[in-house]
């Protein structure tokens, strides 16, 4: 039997870490890793297993002495941090065990040399417990890689019982691995594949009421694209309109998924009635030569302009969180008032932008990489924060038009306008379906969950009028909170305004560090 103990390093400020919100939603980390729970849930009962998330509690090095594992994860944001935490394990006799995104496309990463015991590659369904059967018999290997890719349909559960939800703002599930599409910059294809591999609609549910029941009340399903099997992701949606009406709705779920969306209505009214409120899509650009360098063909479409198919994916009830990228071939200087400009006739308020980076192992790394145009070291120069030499501008005139662009966006008169279009002075029924059905089939619980809404978005809104950070942002807030009262809107859509002024708190205060040089740059 082994001891074993797995750590989750912590997050550096980041976009999605919604660091200088989370205070105001009472939360300690936006959401858990699912490696920890996934490589416990693969761990025979025998051994014993303790997690450790360094983004809700403290790591004490020294109180893992009778250890006999130690296994850390990361991705590519986390790489520093585990670093620091391999080198505080360096001679203590544990056995360090290393996996997770940023080693996979990174092993021969020369920072590693010396502190890693035994490497995991890729996924570990197989290999993680052909390692402990080794490891009792003093076989074990240095590293490991499957051969095959897993299959979905036999995972065990996570073990989410070891999971502090309360702690998160939100849960997590992951239903498939795998994007059909072959986009230049991205790390999942060369992860996972570009075959999606799927979870049972049965296995989703169980997943999503375990989280239920511990009490999460948001979760985002954390594919990298939902739809990458539109036919699995309806019966997984069907499933799930089920398990929410049996309940009573009480779960909020958001994802990720490819901008073809748009095309399926049938697909977008699953999502409506399944309660599913928001949806990350890379976006990454207006212009259509960068789209088709980098190979994101699924945002081209002849006939029908990029901001209609937002639209319609909006007008389902359905928001977007749009990520965007500074950087390509084709961007001039006029880029960032392109993006500008486009973001805020596509009313998304919540818009993740990045300078372009190149992911080791991905096709752009290799292409950058062979045309001489990389520059690792200033991928960790806080003043750079990215290893891509652009074309048509310098690494400085980037940065700072991108500094500048998001300056513009989380300008909290910016920020709410694009609010205002989209639920304000638009009508985009977020919730509705739900609503809806809540209304004619439990009417109690329909007045019982406006009354839970009220109080939930008032006691945010208290945090954030105590909080100093965002005295400069309240007249903004103010008015908007006006104009949903006396225009009537739904009382639904106070929780959301509440959580976007959360959100807008988080993006303007990590904006204005990095434009006022008091923070490293977040690239993220």
């Amino acid at each position: 039997m082994a001891r074993i103990c797995l750590i989750n390093p912590r997050f550096p400020t980041s976009f999605w870490g919604l660091n200088h919100g989370l205070p105001l939603l009472g939360k300690s980390c936006n959401m858990p890793v699912l490696a920890l729970p996934t490589i416990a849930g693969l761990t025979p009962e025998e051994h014993e297993i303790v997690v450790i998330d360094e983004n809700i509690e403290d790591l004490d090095l020294d109180a893992l002495g009778d250890f006999d594992l130690v296994g850390v994860t990361g991705m590519t944001v986390q790489r520093d941090r585990m670093v620091e935490i391999l080198r505080g394990l360096k001679d203590r006799g544990h056995t360090t065990v290393v996996g997770g995104p940023w080693i996979t496309v990174a092993e021969g990463w020369d920072r590693f040399e010396g502190l890693v015991d035994v490497a995991f590659i890729g996924e570990a369904e197989e290999t993680w417990p052909r390692f402990l059967r080794e490891w009792e018999a003093g076989t074990h290997a240095a590293r490991y890689e499957q051969a095959e890719k897993t299959d979905m349909t036999k995972v065990p559960m996570p073990r989410y019982d070891l999971v502090k939800f309360e702690e998160y703002a939100m849960g997590c599930v992951q239903t498939s691995r795998g994007c059909p599409f072959q986009c230049e910059f991205c790390d999942i294809i060369v992860i996972f594949g570009r075959r999606p591999r799927v979870k049972t609609p049965e296995m989703v549910v169980a997943e999503v009421d375990h989280q239920y029941r511990q009490g999460a009340r948001m979760i985002f399903l954390v594919d990298d694209n939902f739809i990458g099997n539109k036919k699995a992701a309806k019966e997984i949606l069907r499933a799930l309109v089920q398990w929410q009406r049996t309940n009573g709705y009480p779960v909020v779920f958001g994802t990720e998924a490819s901008l073809n969306l748009s095309e399926d209505d049938e697909l977008l009214e699953l999502m409506a009635q399944a309660s599913m409120n928001t949806v990350f899509v890379g976006i990454e650009s207006p212009d259509e030569d960068a789209l088709m360098e980098t190979k994101k063909i699924q945002n081209v479409k002849k006939g029908v302009t990029m901001l209609d198919r937002i639209h319609k994916i909006q007008d389902a009830g359905i928001e977007i969180y749009a990520g965007m990228i500074v950087g390509f071939d084709s961007d001039d200087l006029g880029v960032f008032d392109r993006q500008y400009e486009f973001l805020t006739a596509a009313r998304i308020p919540a818009v993740m932008a990045g300078m372009l980076s190149a992911i080791p192992s991905t096709p752009l790394y290799d292409r950058l990489q062979a045309e001489g145009r990389l520059d690792n070291e200033a991928a960790d120069d806080p003043a750079i924060a990215t290893n891509v030499v652009p074309l048509q501008m310098s690494v400085h005139e980037m940065r700072d038009g991108w500094l500048d662009l998001m300056d513009r966006l989380y300008d909290p008169e910016e920020y709410f306008k694009r609010f205002d279009a989209l639920y304000v002075d638009g009508d985009v029924p977020l919730g509705a379906a739900k609503m809806g059905w809540m209304r004619k089939h439990r009417p109690v619980s329909y007045v019982l969950q406006h009354i839970g809404i009220v109080i939930a978005s008032l006691t945010i809104l208290a945090r954030i009028w105590r909080d100093p950070r965002t005295e400069p942002f309240r007249p903004v807030y103010a008015r908007t909170l006006r104009k949903l009262i006396t225009r009537r809107k739904p009382i639904r859509l106070l929780f959301t305004f509440a959580t976007r002024c959360v959100m807008h708190t988080h993006f303007a205060v990590m904006t204005r560090q990095m434009v006022r040089g008091e923070s490293r740059l977040v690239n993220t």
